[in-house]
């Protein structure tokens, strides 16, 4: 393969990966009953502790679930055989870490979104851990 072809390879992917991941990103942002950038950026201007817990506990979370579609749409760049192949990929993973945060919140002994916006840190730590582990076993499922 020439350069060129291959920097058009690149610049492909990379136009589809984009939009892939901002979809995702609007996906998780319209999937919590709670406004994560509302409790970042209440967070960010003020001196209150629980408004600081809060922003804190959703930027873990929302961060966590974005490291894990980015690991899985990693792995679908890598395997991928077509375009199409990492379009269905990356919206396979963007509707999985969806499914299991709903399924984390239902069988944690706590209510995940309702603690989040409570500013429980240590709770949206486990999501967000939770949420790359995924990520990684999807991206790890991805193989041809």
């Amino acid at each position: 393969m020439s350069q060129l072809a291959l920097f058009q390879n690149f610049a492909l992917y990379l136009a589809v990966t984009i939009p892939l991941v901002i979809v995702g990103f609007i996906a998780f942002l319209w999937a919590t009953p709670y406004k994560e950038v509302e409790l970042i950026r209440q967070g960010a201007n003020t001196d209150d502790p629980a408004k600081k817990n809060a922003a804190a506990a959703a930027a873990h979370d929302l961060s966590g679930k974005m490291l894990g579609l980015m690991l899985v749409v990693a792995s679908a760049i890598f395997h991928s055989v077509s375009v199409v192949d990492l379009l269905i990929w990356g919206s396979v993973g963007i509707v999985f870490q969806i499914i299991m945060f709903y399924l984390f919140n239902l069988l944690a002994p706590f209510s995940v979104v309702k603690e989040i916006p409570k500013g429980n840190v240590p709770v949206a730590i486990f999501a967000s851990r939770l949420s790359v582990g995924v990520g990684l076993v999807m991206a790890a499922l991805i193989s041809y």
